[in-house]
């Protein structure tokens, strides 16, 4: 009999926190901590469990004293918060066990920790709970190869509050079938692509239905169309047929730019209420592209690939890169008219990062351009390494992307480019009290309020006129960029104190 408290750490206030957005709906953190609730799931019915997402709310003093032993799981984002948390249960004699991304990338860096259980918990965690009931702890487990997910449990819902957060989470597949250069999926999760049944997937969407939940939902693969022939033939047709019965549900995801080449895919997708699908663009330049190993992007028409996925019902949410060996000045502004030309609205364009176990991060470490740690975050104007074009050069024109696709006026066309090109989704995220308070917020806050008021009223107004169905669209994205604007004056307007 143990109590384990499990703590999320905080996010910053970053591109995808959405804390901005966030206040318009009254929500308190825009996803809840999945790998934390699966291990909950995995602990042995006995163990009491309690959940302190830092995010939502406060750890107290309480929560350490009523706990045995406390698990904290991060990512790279989430190193400030996370450290502070050891150091509070340290000072308690709190044993501290941690996981997940953070702690298995980097663990000669957390010494304080007791317990490392790193790599895959369907591997890891079985062996330390085995210990801890034969009183043999070991300070460190880590797994050979990876697992399968057919026995990995439903997330324990029990421990959230849902009406704090703005989307529910879902894990359908782990590891990708590419290598690019810069990326640590395939270093954590591996090349193969590994899958939940249909039957484990409407398990774990039944469970969200039926604690109430109706709204939208992230599947959170790094590349959900990895295995596209099980997609077509097994999980979308199972997820038409769950949405007939089942009402509310939206879907999001991340994919590759091939999602691109395939309409029945495309088709089977928006069926199966899926609105949404993040890509990694990374750049507009084929050198770039080719230095990266991002083979999947080469030798397209990127932009005609965008349409075509926004054309069938998904909107396209890109990531960008600047700052490769092969970039010149140019790209600073090949960057930004592609991002506008495209109809990309939410645009995450950071500078070139080197996680640790990727073979960029060898690379640059044998050419001694390694600074550190990563902060995690895309878009706070930082790098770990030395840019070949140099700090100054890099710096410059990443301020200048950012301060041109999310000025207003740039950013409110952009918008119209999307809403004019997107085709008819299947699912649209119902609205509720919040929802509707949320329109009468952006009115004041944007419309009077705003610095882009004029921009704001124009896309309403070209919205009821032009696409009236995507009015709750128009105003989401709204929202949006009042955030990403709040992030861009916080991070990349300050730097050396210019405005």
């Amino acid at each position: 009999m143990m109590n384990i408290l499990l703590i999320n750490p905080a996010y910053p206030n970053t591109f995808w926190s959405f804390k901005y957005a966030l206040k318009f709906i009254g929500k308190k953190a825009a996803y809840p901590p999945l790998g934390l609730l699966t291990v909950a799931a995995m602990l042995p019915e006995e163990f009491q469990t309690r959940l302190v997402d830092v995010n939502v709310d406060d750890l107290q003093e309480d929560d350490l004293a009523w706990a045995h032993m406390a698990f904290i799981g991060g990512m790279a984002i989430q190193r400030t918060s996370a450290i502070s948390i050891i150091d509070r249960c340290r000072a308690r004699g709190l044993k501290v066990v941690a996981g997940g991304p953070l702690f298995t990338a980097e663990p000669e860096t957390f010494a304080e920790v007791d317990h490392l259980v790193l790599d895959e918990a369907e591997r890891t965690l079985p062996p330390f709970l085995a210990d801890l009931k034969m009183g043999t702890l070991k300070r460190i487990y880590r797994a050979s190869g990876f697992c399968d997910l057919d026995q990995t449990p439903i997330p324990d819902w029990r421990l959230v509050r849902m009406k704090k957060y703005a989307s529910m989470s879902i894990q359908f597949s782990r590891g990708c079938p590419f290598n690019c250069d810069f990326c640590n999926v395939t270093t954590l999760f591996g090349h193969r692509v590994r899958m939940k049944t249909p039957r484990q997937v409407l398990a774990e969407l039944d469970s969200l239905y039926g604690a109430g939940w109706r709204g939208s939902i992230f599947f959170v693969d790094d590349n959900f169309i990895g295995n596209r022939g099980y997609l077509k033939s097994q999980l979308l047709p199972a997820l038409i047929e769950w949405r007939k019965n089942k009402k509310g549900c939206v879907f999001f995801t991340e994919a590759s730019i091939n999602l691109a080449d395939d309409p029945v895919l495309l088709d089977l997708m928006v069926r199966a209420g899926f609105d949404l699908v993040f890509i990694g663009i990374e750049s507009p330049d084929e050198h770039s592209l080719a230095e990266c190993k991002k083979n999947q992007n080469k030798d397209r028409d990127l932009l005609q690939s965008v349409r075509k996925i926004q054309q069938a019902g998904l909107q396209v949410s890109g990531g960008f890169i600047v700052g490769f060996d092969c970039d010149t000045p140019s790209i600073f502004q090949r960057q930004i008219d592609f991002i506008q030309q495209s109809g990309i609205v939410t645009a995450m364009v950071g500078m070139l990062q080197a996680p640790p176990g990727t073979r960029l991060f060898e690379r640059l470490r044998q050419e001694n351009r390694v600074l550190g740690p990563m902060t995690g975050d895309n878009v706070d104007a930082t790098t770990n390494i030395v840019p070949a074009m140099g700090f100054d050069t890099l710096i410059e024109g990443y301020r200048s992307i950012m301060a041109h696709i999310y000025s207003p006026r740039h950013y409110y066309k952009r918008v119209r480019t999307l809403l004019r090109e997107f085709g008819s989704p299947h699912a649209r995220t119902p609205l509720d009290l919040q929802r509707c308070l949320a329109f009468f917020r952006t009115c004041l806050r944007l419309g009077i309020l705003g610095k882009e008021r004029l921009q704001y009223w124009y896309l309403l107004f070209w919205t009821l006129i032009r696409k009236p169905r995507q009015l709750p669209l128009a105003i989401t994205l709204s929202i949006y960029g009042h955030h990403f604007r709040r992030i861009c004056e916080m991070n990349v307007f300050d730097i050396g104190g210019r405005q």
